[in-house]
């Protein structure tokens, strides 16, 4: 049985308890000889036991039950705890007017009951007073309830809208980070295949060249023809943007523009890259890429205090990229997280992993990039 069936149980035999008690010491369960009461007691039993089964619908069906309820109140004093039920059940799930009206009709019914008594046990005030503090209880406390049950529903439709928008936001991130990407490598591969190009031309039209010169341009060719393929791999699947509007690039950076990125920015660096040459040009661009953002990141949310930045590798143990600020009273300013996603995303298509975090008074990024050439 569920909770909710196990509660309606427990409210219907509430109402019975308490409507049996006010039986006992009500108009029906108490006359003077010769007076009859408006309902005999076993009569008034019935209707209160018929008005707290009622009381098992409330959930589905709150008004039309208490608009049931409201003629047996007036005829019946052992249906008051159903009628106090009724009355939260329309606050709960109804209009405050609405209620306020079933409550005020409750209260009418008093007036009846009492009218249709030929020897009254209590006072008119009485049992206004009575029935009244148990209404406006049961009032008060459903409009209660029944505002925080929509505050919580309000709460939890913005906290799904919040998280919707969020993911929308970070696909965005990725989508965007993707074109970029894709965008770097078109340039880069176009300039390539051109070189390709301009070689094999050179040697189409210089048929008396020498050895050493054929040799030389087909060198080139081969290089540039590699390196073009390797370019391709990566850009494969990704969507280039291709609208009128976009603006020119400058020429793609490579790792050899890091040091002037980091001169610009004021920040300390610290670079140990061993092996006979750099790696190849998309790694170049993806280190240049994180340290760019996370130099921004840096003068965003912790202006004005000093940056450190670390680049070491070797070929068979790969780049290790970290950048570290301290962080500041104005560190705490939110930001959108889009260009961290953008970031993990540009690393994690070149093989690689990202990590960031607060470690102490810092904030720390860290990023390890495969090693490889543009000869494999």
């Amino acid at each position: 049985m569920s909770r909710k069936r196990i509660a309606d149980a427990a409210c219907v035999l509430g109402c019975l308890a308490l409507g049996g008690l006010l039986l006992r010491f009500g108009d029906a369960g108490w006359a003077r000889p010769g007076a009859d009461p408006a309902l005999s007691w076993r009569a008034d039993a019935v209707v209160g036991a018929v008005g707290s089964l009622l009381v098992w619908y409330r959930r589905s069906s709150p008004l039309f039950v208490a608009l049931l309820l409201v003629p047996a109140g007036a005829v019946a004093g052992s249906v008051t705890p159903a009628l106090a039920v009724s009355v939260f059940a329309v606050a709960v799930r109804c209009r405050a007017r609405t209620a306020i009206v079933v409550a005020l009709a409750d209260m009418l019914s008093v007036i009846v009951y009492f009218l249709l008594q030929t020897d009254p046990r209590h006072p008119l005030a009485i049992d206004l007073v009575v029935r009244g503090a148990i209404l406006a209880g049961a009032l008060g406390w459903g409009l209660f309830a029944g505002a925080q049950r929509r505050l919580v529903a309000s709460l939890r439709d913005r906290a799904a809208r919040l998280e919707a928008e969020q993911q929308l936001r970070v696909e965005q991130a990725r989508l965007t980070e993707r074109t970029r990407i894709a965008r770097e490598m078109h340039d880069v591969l176009a300039h390539r295949l051109s070189l390709v190009s301009l070689h094999a031309g050179a040697l189409e039209v210089r048929t008396d060249a020498s050895p050493d010169e054929v040799a030389s341009a087909a060198g080139v060719i081969r290089s540039n023809a590699h390196e073009a393929l390797g370019e391709l791999r990566a850009v494969i699947g990704v969507l280039r943007d291709t609208s009128p509007f976009r603006s020119i690039e400058a020429p793609q950076p490579t790792l050899g523009d890091v040091p002037a990125l980091i001169a610009s920015s004021g920040a300390l660096y610290e670079c140990a890259l061993e092996g006979s040459g750099p790696p190849d040009a998309t790694i170049g661009r993806t280190v240049y890429r994180l340290i760019q953002e996370a130099l921004t990141n840096a003068r965003k949310h912790a202006a004005g205090t000093p940056v450190q930045v670390v680049v070491i590798g070797a070929p068979d143990t790969g780049i290790r990229v970290e950048v570290c600020n301290p962080l500041t009273a104005s560190s705490g300013v939110p930001g959108s997280g889009t260009g961290l996603i953008g970031l993990a995303e540009r690393v994690e298509l070149v093989g690689g992993r990202l990590q960031h975090g607060f470690e102490g008074a810092s904030f720390r990024l860290t990023a390890w990039l495969p090693w490889t050439t543009d000869h494999g």
